[in-house]
């Protein structure tokens, strides 16, 4: 009997826009296999979660798997999926749902100490700190006190992997968070920093950038999920369910000999 190939591509909203994570899957078929590739065109990598289902034939790939695609790789193959019996008929559908980043990733410098993201010469406070409760719940972020149009710095160096500027509206409820201006930059542990709020128009670096710590990057606003103008900062890995692994992150400030964790309500200045 005729093997029939039914493969199904199924993509859902994770973490980041799965329509705005340059990740092509494809499939090729060679006699009574075939075999699913994938390229990667963000500057990260990409994790992926496989499963699928199956009569009368075989996936190298166990269902529900997570692989990690490399950053910007060409035909990374995913899966061999080959016929049992060649007398029977064959079906077969997969799903994939994937996030911008490694899951995987283990050995993060949690010591690793960062600089305040803005001007020496200005002083800002935490109006909403770790485990906030506007919009911080479970998450370790912090919200610095920055007015529109004030520079925002690097506050440790890596390579930029997304810049959104192109919106101009804000509101208080979280469906606004689709129109967060941010910079993402990847550090080399694997760890991303996330820049939010940024005015319209408001980076001068673009993805593909490598920049440095303390490195003007844009500028601040009040776009997106937001009551007011402020820099929103924070340091994570994603996790396959769509939600993120934050960390903690120790500042250096003046006045102190000792790098600390910022506290809201608290205001610092940024050492020299």
């Amino acid at each position: 009997m005729k093997n029939i190939f039914l493969l199904f591509l199924f993509c859902s909203a994770l973490l980041y826009s799965q329509d705005t994570i340059k990740l092509k899957l494809y499939r090729e078929k060679v006699n009574n296999s075939v075999t699913i590739y994938a390229d990667n065109d963000e500057l990260a990598p990409v994790s992926v979660e496989f499963s699928f289902t199956a009569d009368n034939m075989s996936s190298s790939l166990a269902d529900k798997s997570v692989i990690v695609i490399p950053a910007q790789s060409k035909k990374f193959a995913l899966s061999d999926i080959k016929t049992v019996d060649r007398t029977k008929p064959t079906k077969f559908a997969y799903d994939a749902y994937y996030v911008l980043g490694d899951v995987n990733t283990g050995n993060t410098d949690e010591h690793f100490v960062y600089t305040l993201p803005f001007e020496i010469t200005k002083k800002h406070s935490i109006y909403q700190g770790y485990n906030g409760k506007f919009s911080h719940q479970d998450a370790s972020s912090l919200d610095f006190s920055l007015q529109t149009g004030d520079k925002v710095f690097s506050a440790r160096g890596g390579k930029v992997v997304t810049v959104v500027t192109n919106n101009n509206r804000n509101c208080m409820t979280k469906e606004c968070a689709n129109f967060n201006n941010k910079i993402i930059i990847l550090h080399s542990d694997g760890t991303f920093a996330e820049y939010v709020h940024l005015r319209q128009n408001g980076s001068v670096v673009k993805v593909g950038d490598e920049v440095g710590q303390g490195q003007h990057i844009g500028f601040s606003g009040n776009t997106g999920w937001s009551k007011g103008p402020h820099l929103h900062f924070s340091v994570f890995i994603p996790k396959m369910d769509g939600g993120r692994r934050y960390f903690k992150t120790k500042f250096n400030i003046a006045g102190s000999k000792v790098p600390v964790y910022l506290s809201e309500g608290k205001t610092y200045s940024r050492s020299l």
